[in-house]
């Protein structure tokens, strides 16, 4: 599996799932593109276009995670988490094929 969801992330989506008031097949895709200060920037987003060649489907804690082909070679391995705490609130990432990473966490070269 590419990436792993962790159970208190997949809360957090499926709460914010149901404040932005989206459909049950939605799923989080989770991708990488060019871009941020260290050359490949993590993306999440909604999606509901599934397609079979072109992306990996997995169910994680209730929660459908999408990841296209290309991205998986960037993530293999990686963990989402989400962190609340009183200095920082927000979706953690733990990519082993990261190499560097910038300081906010959202950008990484491999």
């Amino acid at each position: 599996m590419a990436v792993i969801l962790t159970e208190k992330a997949a809360a957090e989506v499926q709460k914010t799932m149901q404040e932005q008031s989206l459909n049950a097949t939605t799923a989080l895709r989770i991708a990488v593109a060019g871009g941020g200060c260290s050359g490949l920037e993590y993306q999440l987003s909604f999606d509901e276009v599934y397609d079979e060649e072109k992306d990996s489907r997995s169910e994680q804690h209730g929660v459908a995670v999408l990841v296209d082909r290309k991205s998986a070679l960037h993530l293999d391995g990686t963990v989402i988490d989400y962190y609340d705490g009183i200095e920082k609130r927000g979706f953690k990432i733990e990519n082993p094929n990261a190499v560097r990473s910038c300081g906010c966490g959202k950008s990484f070269s491999s």
